[in-house]
């Protein structure tokens, strides 16, 4: 393992973990400002984490070892899979880091560990939770398999470093391929972290949470864990549409101008992009549970139709 590569897997994990938060509390004051109200401040979910883990840890009595596990496994995956999206510093792939296969793996493996910790508290919120997720689950994960797919039929790759540098190197995206290829990530974007219309992150009502449901039983460090992880797999979800479709300022080298100008663009862009999901957020209501299929066709109707392109083209 090279040095640039054992400097890189520091700095992403740190930036990562940094900017997380942030661009989740700038989706909840873009969606403040829309409805006229004053919203939290941008620092707002560092704040709540830090407040979470000063807070005691509560398990219910009917839980096991899965509810302990969870936030460590959520949090973990979340972390290995953030070395697997660059988010300023695109290095030379080293091993199976970078596979684009094993981080839906790793994506997967935490759902469904949060899943089995919404079931294992006995509470029927949180199997109500944990029921609905899995079902969005089995109709998302293919459509989010084919997009996945035709990214690797555009860059001819499976190593998302290599999909990274290609698209450095060309410059911001000019083809209609990569502009159907961002609408379909921006798609798997809103499923695949349980925002409107498919889920509202910020209500606990019975008849609208789904994510909330699952990890409504947690407490304390283990929440704030959970809250950390979700944040983390929106930015690597952001970072992976940011890079590939608007790639400028993405750093191929480890010089110290290039970095600094590397970070501060993927904050404008991530910020950006945050604004545009907040606005997206407030213009739709949430969907009904069985129109859910329909919002997830448009992300495997675009995929399908890049895949042929690249095939026949």
């Amino acid at each position: 393992m090279t040095l640039p590569f054992v400097i890189y897997l520091v700095l992403n994990t740190l930036a990562v973990l940094a900017v997380a938060p942030l661009f989740v509390s700038i989706i909840k004051k873009v969606k403040a400002k829309t409805q006229g109200r004053h919203g939290p401040s941008v620092f707002q979910t560092y704040y709540n984490l830090a407040k979470l883990f000063r807070k005691e840890i509560l398990y219910s009595p009917h839980s096991s070892w899965i509810m302990r596990v969870t936030p460590i496994v959520n949090i973990a995956a979340m972390l290995v899979a953030a070395l697997f999206v660059p988010l300023v510093f695109v290095p030379e792939p080293v091993g199976g880091i970078g596979n684009i296969i094993l981080l839906l793996y790793l994506l997967a493996m935490a759902k469904f560990f949060m899943a089995l910790a919404g079931l294992d508290a006995g509470s029927s919120f949180g199997g109500m939770g944990s029921s609905r997720e899995m079902s969005i689950s089995a109709i998302i994960e293919p459509t989010t398999i084919i997009v996945f797919a035709a990214l690797v039929f555009v860059f001819k790759t499976f190593n998302v470093f290599t999909m990274f540098s290609a698209s450095a190197a060309t410059g911001a995206p000019a083809t209609p391929t990569l502009i159907l290829l961002g609408i379909s990530l921006f798609i798997i974007l809103i499923v695949e972290t349980s925002r409107i219309p498919v889920d509202n992150p910020e209500t606990h009502l019975e008849l609208t949470m789904i994510h909330e449901g699952m990890i409504l039983e947690q407490s304390g460090p283990n929440l704030a864990l959970m809250e950390l992880s979700a944040a983390v797999k929106l930015t690597l979800l952001m970072a992976l549409l940011i890079n590939l479709i608007l790639p400028f300022g993405l750093s191929t080298t480890l010089a110290f101008g290039a970095l600094a100008l590397a970070v501060a663009m993927f904050v404008l862009k991530g910020a950006a992009l945050s604004v545009l999901v907040g606005l997206f957020e407030s213009s739709m209501s949430k969907m009904r549970f069985f129109r859910l299929p329909g919002f997830f066709a448009m992300a495997f109707f675009f995929s399908t139709l890049i895949i042929i392109i690249e095939v026949f083209a």
